[in-house]
């Protein structure tokens, strides 16, 4: 490993690309692992099916059922994963003890504690996205959209309650929380109304961010969607709506983008750098999207490595927080959560790889002939030696070595589950 890694070293070297820099780099980007990867999007505070837009296919065997089954799976996906993470908490998953249950507008932070005693022992911070979903008072469709005065309130409580485990997760792990809004509200066919129901959600954004929280440790987010199973003609949340509000709000939200939420043609790794010229921060969900917001896990396609390269080339990894969001109940989903994962790290390492200054030097000189043949020549470079490198110096599995941790622990603890 050591010889092929040299000789990668010295291929890069030659286009002014420090391979060691770029290791060290990476080691200390964090990237959000998603908690409802492990069972499909279900939680813990309901035995109801997914609602909300959004749709779980496939019943592969061994789905985590309790905190221990989702715990146990995601420690053995750290294991398998190489850099520095962050676990994504949705409010679904709150874990109910000896007082039981609350509704979700009732939730509090002791309801979050075994989450953080997970991420506080494996030094790591922790994200948080309210559920407005999967619940009987969604009412038609809409939460924080509704007509319905009562089911509006629920829901900003519900936020607010989200704001306060938001600053309990930042203040005890001591490392930023990223809050994400996101909801699924909208109509299957053309409405009559399309500005009330976003008026209505303005105004319940705005009440939920009343809520008192420091800024500098609690970074909520307003996400968008093109549209939704079961709400293919509008989403209130639309990406002009998200995208203006985090404008109208930036002394107190981010704009986030999810790569699955707009249309077809639409790719989030160009606005990236739109948006850096107006935030100081934006949040991502990084997804794959097959014609429409599939939700497949994460590879190393081409929209994942320009997501990546627009981050670093813009000198933005302090300034973008990168979080997964898929779920495919299809396969093995230890294996889908590390694919995931391992392919957003190829993806920076990637980034980080490319000699960007000499490839922005030819573009300002317009030399467009000899910029395409370079963007050409690094796709050639041995990117493969650089990552078993920094698989190795991170203690985990390379390529042709993780899957059979995966087999290993699918035979011997999640084939046991009932």
């Amino acid at each position: 490993m050591a010889k092929n890694y040299g000789a990668a070293k010295a291929a890069y070297a030659a286009y002014g690309v420090d391979t060691d820099k770029a290791i060290e780099t990476l080691k200390k980007v964090p990237v959000s692992l998603h908690c409802w990867q492990g069972d499909d999007v279900i939680g813990f505070d309901h035995d109801g099916p997914l609602t909300g837009g959004i749709q779980t296919t496939g019943n592969y065997p061994g789905k985590a059922k309790t905190p221990e089954e989702l715990f146990a799976d995601m420690d053995k996906v750290l294991s398998l994963c190489p850099g520095a993470k962050k676990i994504n908490v949705h409010a679904c998953y709150a874990i109910f003890e000896e007082d039981g249950f609350v509704d979700r507008d009732k939730i509090e932070p002791r309801h979050f504690k075994k989450w953080v005693e997970f991420a506080k022992e494996r030094n790591m911070g922790l994200d948080f996205n309210p559920t407005f979903f999967s619940h009987p008072k969604v009412k038609d469709g809409l939460t924080l959209s509704s007509p319905d005065e009562e089911t509006r309130n629920f829901w900003i409580e519900h936020g607010k309650a989200c704001i306060r485990i938001s600053q309990y997760f930042a203040e005890e792990t001591g490392i930023p929380c990223v809050m994400n809004i996101w909801t699924g509200d909208g109509f299957k066919d053309v409405p009559a109304d399309r500005m009330g129901p976003r008026m209505r959600y303005k105004e319940s954004i705005e009440a939920i961010l009343s809520e008192p929280y420091d800024f500098n440790k609690v970074k909520p987010c307003v996400e968008s969607k093109v549209f939704g199973i079961g709400v293919e003609a509008y989403t209130a949340g639309s990406a002009e709506f998200a995208l203006s509000f985090a404008a109208a709000h930036k002394e107190k939200c981010l704009p986030l983008m999810d790569n699955g939420h707009y249309h077809p043609t639409e790719v989030v790794s160009d606005k990236i750098p739109a948006l850096l010229c107006f935030f100081p921060e934006l949040a991502l969900h990084v997804t794959r999207g097959i014609r429409w917001d599939s939700d497949h896990v994460v590879v190393l396609d081409d929209e994942t490595k320009e997501i990546a390269k627009e981050i670093v080339r813009n000198d933005a990894l302090d300034r973008v927080y990168i979080a997964l969001d898929y779920f495919d109940a299809a396969i093995n989903r230890v294996s889908a959560w590390t694919t995931g994962f391992r392919s957003m790290q190829k993806a920076l390492l990637i980034a980080l790889l490319t000699p960007n200054a000499m490839l922005k030097e030819l573009q300002d000189k317009s030399q467009f002939t000899k910029l395409m043949a370079m963007h050409e020549a690094v796709k050639c470079l041995p990117f493969g030696e650089v990552w078993e490198q920094y698989c190795e110096e991170c203690g985990v599995k390379g390529e042709n070595e993780w899957f059979e941790e995966i087999e290993k622990y699918e035979a011997e603890v999640q084939s046991k589950r009932a």
